[in-house]
């Protein structure tokens, strides 16, 4: 179902059941470069606008990294609070573009998510996981905090785990700790397994009401209309604060680490 042979970038298949699979990846660990956020928003909001795919279902090349984060080579590259701004509205137009496009879309998260990986993980419609799916929020070991992604992930594991997550920041939480918390709906043993059960659900909704589907999409995300200007306000947090000294010497710290 995902692509092996990825590397880096962003492909995206459709099938015959109007099963769109849309696979990311990057050599370290599936980190998020701009490049490959862009990619994957556009990717997105292109399949939103086809009535030919039914049913979206998102993962990432590799057999146990689900996705690392941003870049930490592109975070330590941003010299002013505009390159900030860009940088971390990547983020922002991925988790809109799942948002905001009609159909419902599915995460196949085979192995572990750190910041930005755990907010992908959280603006899916539903998501399923292997036990090897341990998820972190790193954001404040690097000065930073988890602004951009916040939203999305204390909409789907509430405030508590979500304050959880962000203040223990070096710590992983288990995949059977975020099924718990509502993050993933089932987990399985291997990425076999997990493929099965996502091929399953993806099959199962493809043959549903299209309209249905979309008209309970909207229902799910009502209260997030004002989600372009508050990721863009909390995107402006976070290229501020990755200028600072502290930031830029924690981050050189986890590099040489």
């Amino acid at each position: 179902m995902f692509a092996t042979d990825l590397i880096e970038g962003v492909r995206c298949t459709v099938d015959d059941r109007g099963v769109a699979v849309v696979t990311f990846a990057h050599p370290r660990s599936n980190s998020l470069p701009g490049a490959v956020l862009a990619e994957l928003a556009d990717t997105l909001r292109g399949l939103g606008d086809r009535s030919d795919v039914r049913v979206v279902v998102l993962g990432s090349a590799g057999d146990r990294a689900f996705c690392a984060g941003a870049s930490f080579d592109e975070l330590v590259a941003i010299s002013d609070e505009a390159e900030g701004l860009r940088f971390f509205m990547g983020f922002a137009n991925v988790i809109n573009a799942m948002r905001s496009i009609p159909q419902l879309v599915i995460g196949r998260v085979q192995g572990k998510a750190v910041g930005g990986g755990v907010g992908v993980a959280s603006a899916v419609d539903y998501c399923l996981a292997t036990k090897h799916a341990a998820v972190k929020l790193s954001e404040l070991a690097v000065g930073i905090g988890p602004f951009v992604v916040g939203p999305a992930v204390e909409r789907k594991l509430g405030v508590s785990a979500m304050s959880q997550l962000a203040m223990d920041a070096t710590e992983w939480r288990s995949a059977e700790w975020a099924a718990a918390c509502g993050l993933y709906a089932s987990v399985h043993d291997d990425a076999a397994a997990l493929d099965v059960a996502v091929d399953a659900l993806a099959g199962r909704l493809a043959a549903s009401n299209p309209e249905a589907m979309a008209e309970m999409k909207a229902a799910f995300w009502r209260g997030t209309e004002d989600w372009g200007e508050l990721l863009a306000e909390r995107a402006a947090i976070s290229g501020r604060l990755v200028l600072s000294d502290f930031t830029r010497q924690a981050i050189a710290r986890f590099k040489a680490g």
